[in-house]
């Protein structure tokens, strides 16, 4: 749809160029292109998103991190390898919270060992990897480690850009759902570092 294609790469501020599918349209066609298939291999799903983000339309990456998510429990260490390339080649805001939430996060919950890199991009010179590690266990709820994510928001408390400010707000408010005495007493204690973006992303549901 050439008139959806160019309203969905102006929401995109223009970064890359769409097909103009919309979203339910893009899962419907998902699951009929992957009808019937057996179950991908590591190695598949490593050739079909690789080449996913070489296609030039942001669908074929969205696809792609459909994909990851759906079979992140087969991902093995190694993988994360290949995520970093992903969340750090046409990045934006679109890819990088799918990755960081429902790929790289399921990778470090079944393999502990990954939490070095975790704590290598927490400080990482590149903002996406920044905001995929203090992002990446946004849906742990009880089991996420506040004493990690603390660190990393604290770390990251006066980041110049506005992606990782947001992020550091989206998994505070995120945590809060669990804890919102720890997370009320982590901003007061951090509030004259923390933005207030960051604050009042924090906060917003207290």
């Amino acid at each position: 749809d050439p008139e959806r294609a160019v309203a969905m790469a102006a929401y995109m501020r223009d970064l890359f160029p769409f097909l103009g599918i919309p979203a339910p349209a893009q899962k419907l066609l998902a699951r009929e292109v992957l009808a019937g298939l057996d179950r991908p291999t590591e190695a598949d799903l490593r050739a079909v998103t690789t080449h996913c983000w070489r296609m030039p339309e942001r669908e074929y990456q969205y696809f792609a991190c459909g994909l990851l998510r759906r079979h992140a429990r087969i991902l093995k260490p190694g993988f994360l390898s290949v995520a970093r390339i992903l969340v750090t080649t046409k990045p934006w805001w679109d890819t990088v919270d799918a990755l960081a939430a429902h790929t790289v996060g399921p990778m470090v919950a079944r393999h502990p060992e990954l939490l070095a890199t975790m704590d290598e991009w927490a400080v990482d010179e590149d903002m996406w990897l920044v905001r995929t590690a203090i992002l990446h266990q946004l849906t742990y709820k009880e089991a996420t480690d506040a004493k990690r994510l603390f660190h990393y928001c604290s770390r990251q408390a006066g980041h110049q850009d506005f992606f990782v400010r947001k992020a550091i707000g989206w998994a505070l408010r995120e945590y809060a759902k669990t804890d919102p005495a720890e997370v009320r007493a982590f901003v007061h204690a951090h509030s004259a570092r923390l933005s207030a973006l960051s604050v009042r992303e924090a906060l917003k549901n207290l």
